[in-house]
């Protein structure tokens, strides 16, 4: 062998073993929790050991029959009740509640600051990851490169960027006259037009679709009841997102609207207000997702004089926020899918566990609530096995309460623990 051949076996022997080294140097932690809710069977497991190894999971069992790696950090929580970290699939992190005009004065820039503030809050209420749905100038898409890259904390994300809208629709800028000639990020109109706004998002850098399929609540001008783009324009719109492997989400109030994106392809109905029997029965048969939003109708509703809501918006609200109850606990009873969001924004980030009693009041049992948060939430944003779940190979996203949230699910509320990734954000059991 010569000097060049000698010289190289050196190399590749140092090589290996700095990844010995390295793959030695990979922490494992031992989390010892009282209980363990396991989503997917819906039992509380006692006395179970979650082996985290780096970001990831190795394993979940019984105290009594782990095997725990020689020099595992120890984290004691005897008396808590562990869970998969919550998702929740419609937040609007780049924003807080603001109502009328006074959201013109927010830029960018400040956009994406807010969403760095509300990122760390949502985290350290316990939900480790979201979907975004709907963000000005890809600010969302910007947070969520901080996020990756480790410059702020906040929850994994997945992100739309700017909300497709027809002219003068929910999602378009229609609290400026004429010669301002305002138009939101998202606007497009006809069949060419939505399809290279789809292209555009994805362009720089959206995960998902987020379009309006019928009006909304809190914008001038439209009906909520009204379907917006027809089902031509939303079948393009889902023909390509799907095409270029991005989901889509669809807003829609009324059920024109919510039957039109059903038929149309999109995975998710988001808020669904007037939902009937026939958008019921076009979900089922096409396995799209419901996303209610339910709690932000008390806070919004009781906080509507203190934060000044023009009376253009309040009208409809007094409208469809009562509604929404009646017709979304129909739905739960006929058993549409359900995946837990909150549109964070209308109310103040770090609340979204608040929407857990008011699923259940409406008929959902905890579990399924949960479920709704965790495995379904999951299956929805595409990351069954890595998120939503405890199990070998998933992200080590973990949260623990006191007490039995299968019986009280308020409890959800009040999280006391929190891991991203196998890091601890936040542990109260500690002090």
């Amino acid at each position: 062998m010569g000097r060049v051949g000698s010289v190289l076996v050196v190399a590749a022997l140092l090589l290996l073993t700095g990844l010995t080294v390295a793959q030695q140097s990979v922490p494992h932690v031992a989390v010892h929790a009282g209980n363990v809710l396991d989503v997917n069977s819906g039992k509380l497991l006692p006395h179970q050991v979650i082996v985290v190894e780096g970001e990831k999971i190795v394993s979940v069992g019984p105290a009594a029959a782990s095997q725990v790696p020689a020099g595992a950090k120890r984290i004691d929580l005897p008396n808590a009740t562990i869970l998969p970290g919550l998702i929740d699939a419609h937040t609007h992190l780049t924003a807080d509640p603001k109502f009328g005009y006074d959201r013109l004065a927010v830029s960018l820039p400040r956009e994406t600051l807010i969403g760095a503030k509300n990122a760390r809050v949502t985290l350290q209420a316990g939900f480790t990851t979201v979907r975004n749905v709907g963000a000005s100038g890809y600010s969302d898409v910007a947070l969520r490169d901080a996020i990756n890259a480790g410059d702020v904390p906040g929850p994994r994300m997945l992100v739309s960027g700017p909300a497709l809208s027809i002219t003068g629709g929910h999602c378009d800028n229609n609290l400026l006259p004429f010669e301002y000639h305002a138009v939101s990020d998202g606007v497009a109109d006809g069949f060419a037009a939505v399809q290279h706004k789809v292209r555009e998002n994805i362009k720089y850098g959206s995960d998902l679709i987020k379009v309006c399929a019928t009006g909304g609540v809190l914008s001038k001008g439209d009906d909520p009841q009204a379907s917006q783009y027809t089902l031509e324009e939303m079948k393009a719109i889902v023909a390509d997102a799907h095409r270029l492997g991005r989901k889509v989400a669809a807003h829609a109030h009324g059920t024109q609207g919510i039957l039109w994106a059903s038929e149309a392809g999109v995975d998710s109905i988001e808020h669904g207000s007037y939902i009937d029997d026939a958008g019921i029965a076009q979900m089922k048969k096409n396995g799209t997702y419901l996303v209610p939003t339910l709690y932000l109708g008390d806070w919004f509703l009781e906080n509507a004089e203190r934060n000044h809501v023009p009376d253009f918006l309040l009208g409809k609200a007094k409208a469809v926020m009562p509604a929404a109850r009646q017709n979304l606990a129909h739905a739960f009873a006929r058993g549409v899918k359900v995946a837990f969001g909150t549109d964070a924004a209308v109310y103040p980030h770090g609340l979204n566990a608040h929407e857990f009693a008011v699923m259940v009041k409406l008929g959902l049992t905890p579990l399924e609530a949960i479920e709704a948060a965790t495995v379904n939430a999951a299956d929805l944003l595409g990351w069954s096995g890595k998120v939503g779940s405890l199990e070998p190979g998933a992200w080590a996203d973990i949260i623990a309460v006191d007490g039995n949230p299968l019986k009280d699910v308020t409890t959800l509320e009040r999280v006391k623990f929190v891991m991203k990734g196998g890091e601890v954000i936040r542990n109260e059991y500690a002090k």
